[in-house]
């Protein structure tokens, strides 16, 4: 797996990533760091990217088990450090599956 990002000068501090499999995704800072708010911070597309690949799991392991599952939703909170780098330092999933 691989992607590549690539700095917009042009737009302050956005960034574009082109995965793999050939897709875009748009990322930029907040408007105190530089960025113009136009799209999520890459944070928030981390934080998104961890829950995603969390619950295509959860999904993928429920249906290999032959449950009737009919959705499922991630919601993801994160504690962030304080001073730089503002890596996470806690983060909590809570899972609300529905089906049979």
């Amino acid at each position: 797996m691989e992607c590549t990002i690539n700095w917009q000068p042009a737009s302050g501090m956005a960034f574009m990533a082109e995965t793999g499999s050939g897709h875009i995704i748009n990322m930029d800072g907040a408007p105190e760091g530089g960025g113009r708010n136009l799209a999520p911070r890459p944070m928030e597309t981390l934080l998104s990217g961890a829950g995603a690949c969390a619950a295509y799991d959860v999904v993928l392991i429920l249906k290999r088990g032959r449950h009737a599952v009919t959705g499922c939703q991630v919601q993801v909170k994160a504690d962030r450090a304080e001073v730089d780098p503002k890596v996470f330092t806690r983060i909590v999933m809570r899972f609300v599956v529905s089906g049979r």
